[in-house]
């Protein structure tokens, strides 16, 4: 199968949102082929269908309330993320959260970091920390949003917030693991690679116009 890579670079939440929804769009229109976003963001919450007022107060940055399952979460710089605009023709949400964790898996391993699922608990796991986040949502059988894998992040954004419901200690970065700074950008091309061996898409890059 052929699909597009779409790199936005570093990009304020909002726009990204407004871009994906769009893609969205042309994707249950048959206008493209299944694509696969990557961002890094700036300081942001985003609150999910899950949300609770104890897991989240306002706060001094941008807040937005957004359609994903799950709780509020943190993304910011430093931080890999990644929306699979993906048409599931066999309706199997499943089967597409456990093809990014298996890409997320594959991509941590390559720095020396072995990490995996956690029954009941969505995301990437290290011995008890959570390494990277999912939060789904589908229309016309259209997937969004998607996953954020702490590379460099600050952690101690995160404490504004508890993530997933969680102590914000729980929390963990591939920089906090390995004691070093991680290459981000060979960390995103190293995600498209494991992720287009996981799901059979074979990525080709694709620039896009922002609307006006």
């Amino acid at each position: 199968m052929n699909g597009y890579l779409v790199d936005f670079g570093r990009m304020e939440y909002g726009q990204a949102l407004q871009l994906q929804r769009q893609l969205v769009e042309k994707r249950a229109r048959g206008e493209i082929p299944d694509t696969l976003v990557l961002v890094e963001h700036d300081h942001v919450i985003t609150l999910g269908r899950k949300t609770t007022p104890a897991n989240f107060r306002p706060q001094g940055i941008p807040v937005f309330q957004v359609e994903r399952g799950g709780d509020a979460t943190y993304h910011g710089p430093g931080q890999l993320v990644g929306y699979p605009i993906v048409l599931l023709s066999d309706h199997d949400v499943r089967r597409h959260v456990r093809g990014m964790e298996e890409a997320i898996i594959r991509t941590a391993r390559a720095y020396g970091i072995e990490s995996q699922r956690m029954e009941g608990h969505p995301g990437i796991w290290v011995q008890g920390k959570k390494l990277a986040s999912i939060g789904v949502a589908v229309t016309e059988w259209v997937t969004y949003h998607g996953f954020a894998l702490n590379v460099n992040t600050d952690l101690s954004y995160f404490e504004l917030i508890r993530p997933c419901g969680l102590d914000p200690s729980t929390m963990t970065s591939m920089q906090k693991i390995t004691g070093k700074p991680i290459p981000f950008d060979e960390v995103k091309a190293m995600f498209a690679r494991e992720y287009s061996a996981v799901t059979g898409l074979s990525l080709t890059h694709q620039r896009l116009v922002a609307p006006h």
